[in-house]
Formats: C-alpha cells, sequence, structure tokens
C-alpha cells in the first residue's frame, strides 16, 4: 500500500517541478533577458591593402514602441561607438506611435552616414499571431493590416539623419574614406524585392573599395544574387535569431524564412557556386508587442570592424 501511495506522489513532485522550471523560463524571457541588450562585434578582413579600418554598425528589428524607453536610451547610446557607416535593415516600428521612440532612439546617429532597408512592419502594424504557425514554416501575412506612416519614417531616416533607402536600388556611399557600392532589396518577406530595379540602379555605378548587400529578410534568392554580383558583405535581419532558442545550441527553431537555422543569427559564410561573402544576420533589439520574449536569444546590435585583406 504504501508504494501505491508514493507513486502519485511522485508524478505530482514531478509535475510540480515542470511546472516551476516554466514559470521561472516565463519570468527570465519576459521580464528580463528581453532587456539585456547586448552588443556582438566581429573583426573581417575585408579592405584593400593599406586602407585604414572602418566599423560598421548595424541594427535592426527595434519594433519600437513609444513607452520602451530603455530600449531608446540603449540604442542612443551606441553613437558612442563612433562608427564610420550605419545599416540598419528595418522593422523599426512596432506601434502605430513607435516613430517617436525611434526618434529618440536614432538622433544621435544624425550626420553619420548610413542605409537602410525596409522590413513589413515599417509600413503595417504588428498583429496578434499564434507563435506555434512558425514551426510549420514562414508567417503568412495578414489581410487586414493598420497603415504606419511610413512616409513620416522615411523623411527622418533620409531628410534629418542623411540616410540613403537602398529599397530595390543602390548607391555610392562614403563613410570613413572609402567609397561604398550599396545595394538592398524592400522586405522579401513579402515579395516586396525587385532584384531587376536593383540590378538597373546598380549597372552604372562605378566600382567601389567594399561591395555591401543589405536586405531585411535573407532569403536565400537574396543572398544567392547579391553573392554573384560581387557582394564583399552581406548584411540581413529578419530572423530576431528565432527569438525563442535551446541555450547552448547553434541553431534556431525558426527562421521565418528560408535560410539555414545554423545561420539564422550571427556571423557565417554564405556561398553560391565559386563565390562566397561573409554574412551577418542580426538577431535584432526588440520583438513583437504581441510576443514579449526572449530566450536563449539576447537583444542585440552589431558592430562589424572591417580591416585591410592580409
Amino acid at each position: 500500500m504504501a508504494e501505491r501511495a508514493t507513486a502519485p506522489r511522485i508524478a505530482l513532485t514531478a509535475l510540480a517541478a515542470v511546472g516551476a522550471a516554466g514559470a521561472a523560463a516565463a519570468v527570465w524571457g519576459i521580464g528580463i533577458e528581453r532587456h539585456l541588450y547586448t552588443l556582438r562585434r566581429h573583426d573581417l578582413a575585408l579592405l584593400p591593402a593599406g586602407t585604414r579600418p572602418i566599423r560598421i554598425l548595424h541594427i535592426s528589428d527595434a519594433h519600437m514602441a513609444p513607452w520602451q524607453r530603455r530600449k531608446q536610451r540603449w540604442i542612443a547610446s551606441l553613437a558612442e561607438l563612433e562608427p564610420h557607416l550605419v545599416v540598419n535593415t528595418g522593422d523599426n516600428l512596432g506601434h502605430a506611435e513607435g516613430l517617436h521612440g525611434i526618434r529618440m532612439a536614432l538622433a544621435p546617429f544624425a550626420g553619420i552616414p548610413g542605409v537602410y532597408v525596409h522590413g513589413s512592419n515599417d509600413l503595417v502594424a504588428p498583429s496578434p499571431r499564434n507563435p506555434l504557425r512558425y514551426f510549420g514554416g514562414p508567417s503568412q501575412r495578414h489581410r487586414k493590416a493598420t497603415r504606419l506612416d511610413t512616409g513620416a519614417l522615411d523623411r527622418f531616416l533620409t531628410d534629418e539623419l542623411g540616410w540613403v533607402d537602398l529599397d530595390n536600388s543602390a548607391a555610392m556611399v562614403d563613410a570613413g574614406g572609402l567609397h561604398i557600392r550599396a545595394f538592398g532589396v524592400s522586405d522579401a518577406h513579402r515579395d516586396w524585392d525587385d532584384l531587376d530595379q536593383m540590378h538597373a540602379a546598380l549597372a552604372p555605378l562605378p566600382a567601389g573599395d567594399l561591395n555591401l548587400g543589405v536586405t531585411h529578410a535573407p532569403y536565400r534568392r537574396i543572398l544567392d544574387d547579391f553573392t554573384a554580383r560581387g557582394a564583399d558583405l552581406l548584411i540581413a535581419g529578419h530572423t530576431h535569431g528565432g527569438q525563442v532558442r535551446i541555450p547552448g545550441s547553434r541553431s534556431a527553431l525558426v527562421a521565418n524564412c528560408d535560410i539555414p537555422l545554423d545561420q539564422a543569427r550571427g556571423l557565417s559564410t554564405w556561398t553560391t557556386g565559386a563565390a562566397s561573402a561573409p554574412l551577418n544576420v542580426s538577431a535584432g533589439i526588440g520583438h513583437s508587442i504581441y510576443a514579449p520574449v526572449r530566450f536563449g536569444c539576447l537583444p542585440e546590435a552589431t558592430l562589424l570592424t572591417l580591416v585591410p585583406r592580409a
């Protein structure tokens, strides 16, 4: 009889332990980790011999809401790094009134050269979604979406900060004494990318000291095209690094696009045929206001220091 009475107690104890662990994980992911902003640093030997090093600050996926003052202050503090170039891979807004927070966060970068592309949340507001659906593949667009004031965002980024819009376009950007040939596309996750339009803008540009390919969503078709066209460096966001990861795992659980899961966060190498280039995918700084959690995936920005090739 004693043995029979013990079995239910063991089961209840195990169930309580699982519940306590789940509650602790939720407290950590919702209340703590999503505010642990961190700067990831990498050195890359990509520049011509004799060139002075330059610092590229990669920011992405702020998903800004007006009340997120801690996030705004942290992004603003990154200007103290004195980057030569800022690359913004989109999804700046996370709320209909998010532009005020973006202004607070990015104002210190005025006058620092920069380039940007749009993510979908620069045009439409986020909406509630079932997170389990991400395991079935990239998310589908919602038919009913609140339009954001993208024009006001672009006027701030271009007129006030002086940054260059690379949505399906290309431009020469001078930064840190280098002539950078930069090209990019709009959000490939929404099929807003237009590679033919980008190619037309890219064709008349002279060769640069550095060829930079920029996309919000790192879909294979985009990365393949950029690499085949001689990109020295690929920069992307969108994935949030999976946002919830198994601690210590090299791969994300989901990426919300078709990039290999082990390349959904951080620095790796993208290879297309005989061509290859470093690829930096940011885990992003923010999250949807409808999914306020990070676990095993710190919010981040990246400082890439480019140095001469040996």
